[in-house]
């Protein structure tokens, strides 16, 4: 189901007052993130906001990758984005880089300088913290606050030369140390650091900070609505300080939406780095990350992703979003695209002894019985096949309806087959059931002489295509995205994955990776890029139901 995204909010209010008014002839937006690790869900609400909000108005969306903390960024990262962007099915209109922008922003610290709205201090990180006071009580002003025009030109020349070492000098603006917004007290807007950039390599060992930057990528670009979460709201008293007193010619408007929370995720790249690191998954692609390469590779599709963001919303308060209702959209989406098919995931033979010993016969199963248009397939049948280990129970309860001895089910798309003996191992596990046919019994055959309770599903023991299936659960198992005192690492789920080793139909075997299917029973599976000539890997995208309600 295509969600309809013209559903009004208060960013696009905003944004049609500004039409409507004349502020704006167009709207240009961006979508501005970090290459300090690979794109998650929460991003994908902000990318579908930012490019359908843009789309709709006929405007405008950059990317932009704001690499101005070389020491965390990698060229990995921006090629991941850059991917990610594109599958979710969005194009940009200009790629930038705010290390294009470096000459700029030194200017315009050169000029902040000269009108003494900036200074070079020399405090310690520790004695900064100190001077800048607290939430109740005023900052003290640097020792270093009133040097010179001249005095700051040279010493911030002399930064940007390479003569300090990294932490012995930072150039910050000059505004209020009495304000009651902290982010107004003298903040940083230069640091040195003597790193390689992945883009300037080693041009430059001085770079501007995430609050001095970002107002001016917004303002050489002509951004006419610049919306980040809620957490820079404070810091918007400051990207309109820098704004202004750059002079720039282009004034955005920055605007704060909630960000995203979703049970049992972590919604953070610092987290999720830590995962990574720590070897708790197999990497940012691993089915079980939240990361867009990860719900990719799991099965997820752009336009579940696309829909489940447009249903979230966008609101000015923070909340929590149950996890099951993108699952919600998956299961939607795939429900009538997928080919269903047949798998064993934990198999027991089944003998049927009385069926010809050298007999394969093909049968005509649907692939769709909701939907007559999806047409049959082929799919082999003999004496010996593969059934679900709980399919069958030695002493079952009562209203269990599948085999156990003298019971008699029917096989789907085939017979009626009733169980007469088993087969036990030295530890008295049943390793194999014997059972009977009826060949009158056949599906379509239009017999009418007795009917059974239930049907199984199966797969043929001698053709069947070997599969290995990965199962998962929530990786985090406490809902909320932070630990309350308890690291989240202690929060991991031991059993996130469970790996088991089965059968598929043989006609899988020419499944390729990304491809996806209705498991019978089981749920929906993606080809995984893992799997081989000899053995697909499956990755369970999501069960067949839910008890998740819209």
């Amino acid at each position: 189901m295509e969600i309809n995204n013209s559903t009004s909010n208060f960013i696009k209010n905003i944004v049609k007052e500004d039409i409507d008014s004349g502020k704006h002839k167009e709207i240009i937006t961006r979508f501005p993130p970090e290459p300090n690790g690979y794109l998650h869900i929460g991003h994908a609400k902000s990318i579908v906001l930012n490019f359908e909000l843009a789309d709709e108005f006929k405007g405008k969306t950059n990317l932009r990758f704001d690499d101005t903390n070389p020491i965390k960024e990698d060229t990995e990262y921006v090629e991941s984005i850059k991917d990610d962007v594109k599958w979710l099915g969005f194009k940009w209109d200009e790629l930038y880089f705010a290390s294009d922008y470096f000459e700029d922003m030194y200017d315009k610290a050169k000029l902040l300088i000269k009108k003494g709205k900036a200074y070079v201090c020399d405090l310690t990180a520790d004695d900064m913290k100190e001077y800048r006071g607290t939430l109740t009580e005023p900052g003290k002003e640097s020792p270093y606050r009133n040097r010179s025009v001249e005095e700051n030109l040279n010493l911030f020349e002399k930064m940007k030369d390479g003569n300090f070492k990294d932490g012995e000098k930072v150039l910050r603006a000059k505004i209020d140390m009495d304000s009651p917004n902290m982010n107004m007290r003298d903040p940083i807007i230069y640091r040195i650091s003597h790193t390689s950039h992945h883009n300037t390599l080693n041009k430059w060992c001085i770079y501007p900070m995430y609050d001095f930057a970002h107002p001016l990528e917004d303002a050489i670009e002509g951004i006419t609505h610049s919306i980040c979460t809620l957490e820079f709201e404070d810091h918007r008293p400051l990207y309109d300080w820098v704004v202004k007193e750059c002079e720039m010619k282009s004034v955005p408007r920055q605007i704060e939406f909630a960000r995203l929370n979703i049970t049992n995720t972590v919604m953070s790249k610092r987290k999720l780095k830590l995962l990574v690191d720590e070897k708790v998954v197999d990497g940012w692609d691993d089915p079980r990350m939240p990361t867009i390469a990860g719900l990719r590779r799991r099965g997820y599709t752009s336009q579940a992703i696309r829909n489940f963001c447009r249903a979230i919303g966008v609101a000015k308060a923070n909340s929590l979003v149950d996890s099951q209702m993108l699952d919600h959209f998956i299961r939607e989406d795939l429900m009538p695209k997928v080919s269903r098919t047949m798998a064993v995931l934990r198999p027991l033979k089944l003998v049927i002894t009385n069926y010809p010993k050298d007999q394969v016969e093909m049968l005509d199963i649907e692939n769709n019985g909701d939907d007559p248009k999806a047409g049959i397939r082929k799919v082999p049948f003999s004496r010996e096949i593969y059934i679900e280990q709980d399919d069958f129970m030695e002493n079952p309860p009562k209203k269990y309806h599948r085999l156990y001895l003298g019971n008699e089910v029917r096989l789907k798309g085939a017979y009626f087959v009733k169980c007469n003996d088993v087969i036990k191992d030295e530890a008295g596990n049943v390793t194999e059931i014997h059972c009977t046919y009826d060949l009158d019994t056949k599906s379509g055959s239009g017999f009418t002489g007795r009917k059974v309770k239930g049907t199984i599903h199966w797969v043929d023991a001698n053709m069947a295509k070997k599969a290995e299936f990965r199962l998962y659960e929530p990786l985090i198992l406490d809902h909320e995205d932070g630990d309350e005192g308890k690291h989240f690492l202690e929060q991991i789920n031991p059993n996130s994955m469970e790996i088991v080793e089965g059968f598929v139909e043989p006609f899988m075997k020419c499944a390729k990776t990304q491809d996806k299917f209705q498991l019978v029973r089981h749920g929906y599976f993606n080809v995984d890029e893992r799997s081989t000539e000899d053995k697909l890997v499956l990755n369970r995208i999501v069960s067949l139901k839910s008890s998740f309600k819209l």
